[in-house]
């Protein structure tokens, strides 16, 4: 079967992406092809070379498979007008962020990429980076993206809006701060200092759409839909949501016209967002992978699954600002998401990074309010922490090996991803563990 192929010209690259991932290709392609099919993407994998060589075999062409309750629809991006490998193709990534008709950056390179410490600043003892800043050879996003910027601020100091759309509170100063800290470690000049602070634009922005890894079959099923082989399927839930805050330095797509909220502050959405949903997520995935089930859906046939969606979203609401979703009829609609038996969404994926993803999800809620739910999704993350992909798995198996007593364990892991002022709910967490161990799920009462 003939692989997927364009009949016309790509689009002119007018923005640069990081992070060719499934999200992004099912989420920001998708959003500014239907809104500006002229506006070509640049978009650049971190470390995959496959996903390179299979999406230049297709000349950027990718099908996006959405499924819902009635009959999956596929359809073909072609978003994509040139597709680059950060290291092999840097002096490229480097030059079009130079170009003054790229006017866009987004990034969707989790939070892991970003490289910050528990206290918000660049790690610089990251190896990746430090590598980064002794060789000049940018292994990491966050080098790339800051000497492209000192290379523009050299050649034109054009406006530029860097978008995050990574899972972190206030991401646009997330990433605004770690391009900084780079620059400084750089030894940037002052003025290209002040040319981050107010010739780019770093708007906070949330995103949220169900995506799934690839799955065996996918391939397959999207290729007899189209007639032509996509050896680079997406499949996602119907439900998509964009927010972005309305500060921006330079042109950009209109995405608003297909949806997109633009808002003052981003705030109210972004909290709940994390809270809610990727906070029950992140439970969902520990206590499911802790009674030995693989997808979310399978979670909500179970007589917890559910129960826990609503008991968070009762425990989180009191630190919701106001003038977001309504927090119940929100834990309702992420009831019907997860119920999609179209959608195999991993527990084992969503458990990824949980020392990266937890003090987002889970530990600023604990700073605020009682949350018995996030202690029970604890007992569950312990239990997985060591054998889970995770930056800290290794220092985790030593925990678990050395702290024989459970609340010293608690205490242990806690402090390890970053929370040791969170030791004192040591001991309600270690009291969960017996009935997980038991492949029972206790909810609070």
């Amino acid at each position: 079967m003939q692989r997927l192929n364009r009949t016309t010209a790509a689009a002119p690259a007018r923005s640069l992406h990081f992070g060719l991932g499934n999200f992004h290709r099912a989420h920001q392609a998708v959003w500014t092809e239907e809104v500006d099919p002229s506006w070509g993407i640049a978009a650049v994998a971190p470390r995959s070379r496959d996903t390179v060589s299979k999406l230049r075999e297709q000349e950027g062409l990718y099908s996006v498979t959405v499924r819902g309750s009635g009959e999956p629809v596929t359809t073909v991006c072609g978003a994509l007008s040139k597709i680059l490998h950060l290291t092999d193709d840097s002096a490229t990534v480097e030059k079009l962020l130079s170009a003054p008709e790229i006017t866009v950056v987004t990034l969707t390179i989790t939070e892991k990429g970003y490289y910050r410490t528990p206290a918000g600043r660049l790690d610089l003892a990251a190896p990746d980076l430090a590598g980064d800043l002794n060789g000049g050879s940018d292994r990491t996003v966050i080098g790339a993206v800051t000497r492209g910027l000192a290379a523009r601020h050299r050649a034109s100091g054009a406006p530029l809006s860097v978008i995050s759309c990574d899972n972190m509170a206030a991401n646009g100063a997330a990433l605004h701060g770690v391009v900084r800290d780079f620059a400084i470690a750089l030894r940037a000049p002052d003025a290209m200092l002040q040319w981050l602070d107010h010739g780019v634009a770093w708007p906070d922005t949330v995103v949220d759409r169900i995506v799934p890894a690839t799955a065996a079959g996918d391939a397959d099923a999207a290729s007899a839909v189209l007639g032509r082989r996509d050896e680079m399927p997406v499949a996602a839930e119907p439900y998509r949501q964009w927010v972005l805050q309305d500060t921006f330095a330079a042109d950009r797509p209109q995405w608003e016209q297909t949806g997109a909220l633009i808002v003052p502050d981003v705030t109210p959405y972004q909290l709940t967002k994390l809270r809610l949903l990727n906070g029950s997520h992140s439970a969902l995935a520990y206590l499911g992978l802790a009674l030995g089930l693989d997808t979310v859906a399978a979670t909500m046939d179970t007589d917890w699954g559910p129960a826990l969606v609503r008991h968070l979203a009762a425990e989180v609401a009191p630190t919701l600002p106001p003038g977001g979703p309504d927090p119940a009829r929100y834990a309702e609609q992420l009831i019907e998401r997860y119920r999609n038996p179209s959608i195999r969404h991993s527990l084992r994926q969503i458990a990824t990074d949980g020392s990266r993803k937890l003090p987002e999800r889970w530990f600023s809620v604990l700073r605020e309010a009682s949350s018995p739910i996030i202690e029970l999704g604890l007992a569950g993350w312990i239990l997985a922490a060591a054998q889970a992909d995770d930056p800290l798995r290794d220092e985790f198996a030593r925990n678990q090996h050395e702290h024989r007593n459970p609340t010293d364990l608690v205490a242990a892991q806690l402090r390890l991803a970053g929370a040791p002022d969170l030791a004192d709910h040591a001991a309600s967490v270690a009291a969960h563990l017996p009935a997980l161990r038991s492949q029972r799920v206790d909810l609070p009462r």
